[in-house]
């Protein structure tokens, strides 16, 4: 049988979906690039925000249009477990829906939509499926880089977000089992690999182990001592502790580069969060990781217009970016999710105010972006090279994450996936452009 997998949403769901193939090529099926030669089609879909939703529902309804007798469609992934009733109303042409705590089973629901005239659903129970789906390869590999998911789930209580619903409590995977994952991805020549986990810093916590990554970081890197680049996601301010600052400083293989989504920076609205809402510890934070890494990068997210924030909450904000330049920021307009207790909050803002403060927002983080990167120049940087064409080369450094930061243009056509030492003579918004030097003199070799 062949199948074709669209996959939609953050590395997590990539992951997911890249394990759903892996599955599927073992029992002897094959994948393809065309839609309409495929006898099973699959969209695991996205349901985060509003237009994630709107993304993966018009994806499954344009498949649904062209389907020929004899195919399936399928949707999986956080749709299908969160709101399987809306997407079996919205899409009826769909043959099955495999839940995101039970793609692990994708082949049993195979064999029962062969058999079964109607649809077939796979939502199941978080308590009795989180651990099955667990099992095997947690990784999905792009180019030399790959995400290795290290926990399934969420536990924290922002009442803004539905990923708990959706996907469960956390549970953290054994280290012997992420520990083989990355000594299989090294093996396979990767060269960065990515943690991830919806909070890599809650790692271990389920299990009764309050700074357990520090512990996970020592073991991946004992084994894989080859490895360029270990790079951290997803890390909660408050779990941030100083023996995972200290452990990040001491190991080269470390990225000096952390991805802390904050959500705001005014007390009040972090509380209407259910945020950590200690700014100054935050700030504190901040100068820890500067003084122990002081080429570190940090990248944050926002939420703006949240329920009840005032024109100064948003001031406050802005004065908060102003103050912390951080080399990257990601902005989202407060989407309201059906369940979540942010979504029942009074003061709830028009969508225009939303997008006005998006922009002030952003339009602020262009300019501290740009001067970041202009401290770069001078410097000679690792850069792991993803693509070549036109003359060109572009990679990116320690300093940016895969498919999100930005990139470094080089100058000369160079073997993909190999990594050279790049002299940084250019700046932009988001970008950095230089030439290779001759021999590895890279200021932050990793």
């Amino acid at each position: 049988m062949r199948y074709h997998l669209i996959s939609l949403g953050c590395p997590k769901n990539t992951v997911d979906a890249q394990g759903i193939a892996r599955l599927l090529n073992a029992a002897g099926h094959v994948p393809t690039a065309d839609a309409q030669a495929a006898d099973l089609l699959i969209v695991n879909t996205c349901g985060f925000i509003a237009e994630a939703r709107d993304e993966s529902l018009a994806i499954l309804r344009e498949l649904a249009t062209t389907l020929r007798p004899g195919q399936r469609l399928v949707a999986a992934g956080c749709m299908a477990q969160y709101t399987p009733q809306m997407l079996r109303q919205a899409v009826p042409e769909l043959s099955g829906l495999l839940g995101t705590r039970r793609w692990s089973e994708v082949l049993d629901l195979v064999k029962k939509m062969q058999t079964h005239p109607g649809q077939v659903s796979l939502i199941g129970d978080p308590l009795t499926t989180l651990q099955a789906a667990a099992h095997g390869p947690r990784t999905a590999v792009q180019g030399a880089s790959a995400y290795l998911k290290i926990a399934e789930g969420c536990s924290a209580p922002c009442a803004f977000c539905a990923i708990p619903t959706i996907k469960g409590p956390a549970r953290s995977r054994p280290v012997a089992d992420v520990v083989s994952d990355a000594r299989t991805l090294v093996a396979q020549g990767v060269k960065e690999i990515v943690l991830i986990a919806q909070d890599t810093t809650a790692y271990g916590r389920d299990r009764g182990q309050n700074d357990a990554l520090p512990d996970l970081i020592e073991a991946i890197l004992e084994a894989t001592p080859e490895l360029a680049w270990l790079r951290l996601m997803y890390t909660y301010p408050q779990h941030i502790s100083p023996r995972l600052i200290e452990t990040m400083a001491r190991h080269p293989q470390v990225c000096h580069y952390l991805d802390m989504p904050l959500q705001h920076g005014h007390p009040d609205v972090l509380r209407r969060m259910r945020r950590p809402h200690d700014v100054d510890r935050v700030c504190r934070l901040i100068e820890d990781l500067r003084a122990a890494m002081p080429d570190i990068a940090l990248r944050t997210a926002f939420i703006v217009g949240y329920p009840g924030e005032t024109e100064a909450e948003f001031e406050t904000l802005l004065d908060f970016v102003a103050e912390m330049d951080f080399d990257h920021v990601g902005a989202f307009t407060y989407s309201p999710e059906a369940g979540t207790p942010a979504a029942e909050l009074p003061g709830q803002l028009p969508d225009e105010v939303k997008v006005e403060r998006y922009e002030r927002l952003m339009a602020l983080q262009q300019g501290i972006s740009l001067e970041r990167n202009r401290a770069q120049v001078g410097r000679t940087l690792d850069v792991l090279l993803e693509g070549s064409g036109d003359g060109l080369s572009v990679g990116r450094s320690y300093r940016d994450a895969p498919e999100i930061d930005g990139l470094v243009i080089v100058t000369g056509e160079l073997p993909v996936g190999e990594m050279v030492p790049v002299r940084i003579e250019e700046a932009m918004a988001y970008d950095l452009a230089g030439h290779v030097v001759e021999t590895k003199t890279a200021e932050h070799i990793q």
